[in-house]
């Protein structure tokens, strides 16, 4: 059965075993961000990219997201199929997705990659939100916790595999093996297995937990909207002029959390290539080394990502979230800003519990404190608008990090990663003054 009827007006509640069903599709979209994060860097490096042009590169992911999300958001608030609110969005994203992973590897050129970069996180983000926001739509409001947090631990376990899936092809293909563009065939392998799951594992969740029917004051609440760009675009405005204090408030520690974990993503193979083996040469047999260590770092942070969330669980509604995710910050920045100094794995695999942990809250504990203040009837347009607090910090880095990586940072990526050491730890501060409200129990559009 797995699913308990309640009284008329409140929504069904799932059991787990139904929650992590609703969010296998989750895994898939997580695998995809994880192939990005985990050889995009590299990826650019083979293809000949300067170290300090290497931000503009990544801009693909915050420009998709701060146009895309907000209005996918609040266009699958309004939509009316026979496939749902959110369906629709999340199986054209994740076609797009897996066209884009199957093409990515193939890259003769920069451009070729920077482009195909650009259509994969759009494919990725018509997907994010209204997937966020169908957890909210589904889930009691007591249950959103379990939900959010059971979708943080798929992006654990996701990017655990996605992170290693290189390295675990390596075992039987020589890494050294390379396409005609340089790159090494254990990526493109490794960019076919995400291709193929990005689309079935929504296809999955979306076949065994369904959407739940509108009810009829809600289907004519949302046909009396109209679907026009302009009515769109106004949406968009009064929602943020009407925004919850407790989101205006995350805004900083987004900032703070978001610009660093950008930094550590484009800049920790590179650093990784200076500490371990003392080489910036993109092309050399010890920079693949150090670009294979970095995945095997990734998939360990990852896989504390995942047994963290489900730690955090019982943690989160002990303490709250916002107790919780101030500790998982704080962790996270202290391994960043002891990273560079790192020299041996034992001593990098002991720092990736803290960035591990940070990772879990982030994907998780944000999402439970914004969840209890956002009106339901607004879960997709606040998920997209949420997002803004995502990308925008992305997007500054993306611009500043050049500017700043010869003459602040001495054109050494060591120095890039213990600035996002110090920004987590900003961020755990700016989270002590985040007031939070107390879930409701209470799913009635009104409430």
């Amino acid at each position: 059965m797995g699913e308990i009827r309640m009284e008329s007006g409140m929504k069904p509640r799932l059991s787990l075993a139904r929650i992590i069903e609703m969010n296998v599709g989750f895994f898939g979209l997580q695998f995809s961000f994880g192939l990005q994060q985990a050889n995009m860097g590299p990826i650019y490096g083979y293809l000949g990219a300067d170290e300090a042009k290497m931000p503009l590169l990544w801009l693909a992911g915050p420009m998709t997201g701060l146009i895309i999300q907000p209005l996918i958001g609040a266009l699958s608030d309004r939509t009316l199929s026979r496939f749902g609110r959110r369906t629709p969005y999340f199986l054209i994203g994740a076609l797009l997705c897996s066209a884009c992973l199957w093409a990515m590897p193939h890259s003769s050129a920069l451009w070729m990659a920077a482009g195909l970069l650009w259509l994969l996180d759009a494919g990725n983000n018509v997907t994010m939100e209204p997937y966020r926001a169908y957890v909210a739509d589904r889930l009691a409001a007591d249950q959103r916790s379990t939900g959010f947090l059971t979708q943080s631990a798929f992006t654990g376990l996701a990017q655990t595999l996605s992170y290693l899936a290189p390295s675990l092809l390596a075992q039987m293909i020589d890494r050294n093996v390379l396409d005609a563009n340089g790159i090494p065939v254990v990526v493109r392998i490794a960019f076919v297995i995400g291709a193929v799951l990005s689309l079935s594992t929504i296809v999955y969740s979306v076949v065994r937990v369904p959407e739940l029917p509108l009810s009829s004051d809600e289907r004519a609440r949302i046909a009396g909207t109209p679907m026009t760009a302009g009515a769109t675009l106004r949406e968009i405005r009064d929602a943020i002029v009407e925004m919850p204090p407790t989101m205006r408030r995350l805004a900083v520690a987004m900032l703070c959390q978001w610009y660093a974990m950008f930094v550590y993503w484009q800049f920790i193979a590179f650093a990784l290539a200076r500490s371990l083996y003392a080489t910036a040469d993109h092309t050399s047999d010890q920079f693949r080394s150090a670009a294979l260590i970095a995945q095997q770092l990734g998939a360990f942070y990852n896989f504390v990502a995942f047994a963290g969330a489900l730690a955090l669980i019982p943690v989160v509604r002990r303490i709250g979230a916002r107790v919780a995710h101030i500790g998982c910050l704080a962790a996270s920045g202290l391994a960043m800003l002891l990273v560079p100094h790192a020299t041996a794995m034992p001593q990098l695999l002991a720092l990736m519990v803290g960035i591990g942990l940070g990772w879990a809250g982030m994907m998780g504990n944000t999402y439970v404190m914004l969840a209890g203040a956002i009106p339901p009837a607004r879960n997709g347009i606040y998920m997209g608008i949420f997002n803004m607090f995502i990308v925008i910090p992305m997007l500054i880095e993306t611009l500043t990090m050049p500017l700043m990586y010869d003459a602040l940072l001495g054109s050494d990526p060591r120095n890039a990663v213990t600035l996002a050491g110090m920004l987590m730890l900003a961020g755990a501060l700016a989270t002590v003054f985040v007031q939070t409200i107390k879930i409701r129990n209470c799913d009635n559009a009104d409430c």
